[in-house]
C-alpha cells in the first residue's frame, strides 16, 4: 500500500514499503517541463535537467558519477511537456549514500557557466540528433504544430535559437522561480521503515525553502487540425494520424487503452495483422496515446516505400471504419483485458515502476490509486464502452497528419482526403 505523507516544508511523500525485495527507488518529481515555459524560455526545463548533473557546491561531475558507480546504482533523469524526474534505484544498504547524492544535486546545483556553455553544445547536438531521424520526427513535428497556439506545441529539448541565449544567471533564476516545494513530490518503493524513511526525507529535504511564493505559468491547449509536411533524404516515409484524443484522468481513459491495444498496440493489433502480415506493406505499423492534463492526442504511425502509401491509407481507413461499425468480440475484450492486467501486474514487481507510478500519480493527480483499484476498473470494461472510445478518438473530421522523409512523387494532403 501507498502511504502519502508531507514532509516538514510541505514537500508530499509518496512511500511503498515492499519488505521482500533488497532494492530502494527513489524519485525527485518537479510539475516542470516545457508547458510551463515562455517562449523565450523554451528548453530552459531540460536543460537544467542537464545541468543537475553537472556539479553541486560539494561535488563535481565526476564525483557524482563516481559515487553512484561505486555503489553499482543507477541514476538518470528525464524531461517531458509537464514535469521532470530525477531518479535512482540502488540496494537498500547504501540508500543513505544515494539520498545524500540526490539531494545535493537538488538542493545546491552549480550551474557554473563554463559548464553551461559546454552542456549547450551536447544540447543542440542531441536536438539534431532527432531531426536527423524521421522515425522521432514525424511524431515531434506533429504534436507541436497541433499545439502550436499554446506552450505545449513548444519542443522539450528547445530550439537552437532559444538554447543560444541561456547562460548561468538565466537558468538559475529559472531554477529558483520554479524548482519549489509546492511543486515537488518524493517518492520510494522498496525495501524500508515508514518511519525511518521519513526521518530520512526530511533530515535531507524537509529543511528546504524558498523565499519567494511560487507563482505557477500554464497555459490552456486544445486540439488544433495540423498538416506538416518535411522531405529528408531517405529511402523510406515515415507517417503519423492523429486524432482528438483523451485527457489524461477521462472517464473513459480505460476503455480508450484497450481499444488501443487491440486496434494498433501490438503485433495481434487489427493494423499489424491487416497491413504487414497480411499485405508485407510495412515493417513498422502501431497506434498509441498521448494524454495530458487537458487534452491529448491518439497516433496512428507507419514507415513504408513511397510508393506503398496509398494501399497503406486504404487499409488503415478501412480498419477503422471497421471499428467504429462493429464491437469487438467480447472473447476477444476479455482476452485483451486479462494482457492488460498481467501486464499490469508484472510491472509492479519493479521497485522501480512503482516508485515512478505512485510519484507520477501523485504529482498529476494528488492521488495514487492502489493496484486492485485500477485491476477493477479494467476489468469493468464491456465490448460496447470500447466501441464508443473507438468512435469517441477516431473523428476523421478531425484528422492530422504528418509525413516526413522520402515524399516525392506522392501527395499525402490528397491521400488524406481521399481515404479518410
Amino acid at each position: 500500500m501507498v502511504i502519502i505523507r508531507t514532509l516538514k516544508n510541505g514537500i508530499r511523500v509518496a512511500l511503498e514499503e515492499i519488505p521482500y525485495v533488497r532494492s530502494i527507488s527513489f524519485g525527485i518529481w518537479v510539475k516542470n517541463g516545457s508547458r510551463n515555459e515562455r517562449p523565450h524560455e523554451n528548453g530552459v526545463s531540460h536543460y537544467i535537467e542537464h545541468m543537475m548533473f553537472k556539479g553541486t557546491e560539494n561535488r563535481s561531475a565526476r564525483q557524482i558519477a563516481e559515487e553512484m558507480d561505486a555503489l553499482g546504482g543507477q541514476i538518470n533523469a528525464y524531461t517531458t511537456k509537464e514535469y521532470t524526474c530525477y531518479h535512482t534505484r540502488v540496494l537498500d544498504r547504501h540508500f543513505d549514500r544515494a539520498l545524500d547524492v540526490m539531494s545535493d544535486m537538488l538542493l545546491r546545483p552549480l550551474f557554473a557557466e563554463g559548464d553551461v556553455r559546454k552542456e549547450k553544445n551536447v544540447i543542440l547536438e542531441e536536438i539534431a540528433m532527432y531531426d536527423d531521424a524521421p522515425e522521432e520526427l514525424v511524431h515531434d513535428a506533429l504534436q507541436d504544430s497541433i499545439w502550436r497556439d499554446s506552450t505545449l506545441g513548444m519542443p522539450i529539448l528547445g530550439t537552437a535559437e532559444t538554447i543560444d541565449g541561456f547562460g548561468a544567471e538565466f537558468i538559475r533564476e529559472y531554477y529558483e522561480k520554479n524548482y519549489h516545494t509546492e511543486n515537488i513530490v518524493l517518492s520510494a518503493a522498496g525495501n524500508f521503515k515508514l518511519d525511518d524513511m521519513l526521518e530520512k526525507l526530511n533530515a535531507a529535504l524537509g529543511g528546504w525553502k524558498r523565499e519567494q511564493p511560487f507563482q505557477p505559468y500554464n497555459t490552456a491547449a486544445s486540439y488544433q487540425i495540423a498538416a506538416v509536411e518535411k522531405e529528408k533524404d531517405v529511402e523510406q516515409v515515415h507517417v503519423c494520424l492523429a486524432f482528438p484524443g483523451l485527457e489524461r484522468e477521462h472517464p473513459m481513459k480505460y476503455a480508450a487503452a484497450i481499444f488501443n491495444t487491440l486496434f494498433g498496440g501490438g503485433m495481434s493489433s487489427r493494423l499489424f495483422q491487416r497491413v504487414r502480415e497480411e499485405n508485407g506493406l510495412t515493417y513498422s505499423i502501431y497506434s498509441y496515446t498521448t494524454a495530458f492534463a487537458d487534452t491529448g492526442v491518439f497516433s496512428i504511425y507507419a514507415g513504408m516505400n513511397p510508393n506503398q502509401a496509398e494501399r497503406v491509407f486504404e487499409l488503415i481507413a478501412g480498419e477503422m471504419e471497421g471499428v467504429k461499425e462493429t464491437p469487438f468480440p467480447p472473447k476477444l475484450i476479455e482476452i485483451t483485458k486479462e494482457q492488460m492486467v498481467s501486464n499490469f501486474i508484472i510491472g509492479t514487481e519493479s521497485t522501480l515502476n512503482r516508485m515512478t507510478s505512485a510519484g507520477a500519480s501523485l504529482l498529476l493527480r494528488g492521488s495514487v490509486e492502489e493496484t486492485e483499484e485500477i485491476i477493477a476498473k479494467i476489468e469493468a470494461v464491456t465490448a460496447e464502452d470500447v466501441l464508443e472510445a473507438a468512435k469517441a478518438v477516431l473523428r476523421t473530421e478531425e484528422m492530422s497528419f504528418s509525413a516526413v522523409g522520402n515524399l516525392k512523387g506522392t501527395d499525402f494532403g490528397a491521400l488524406v482526403k481521399r481515404f479518410f
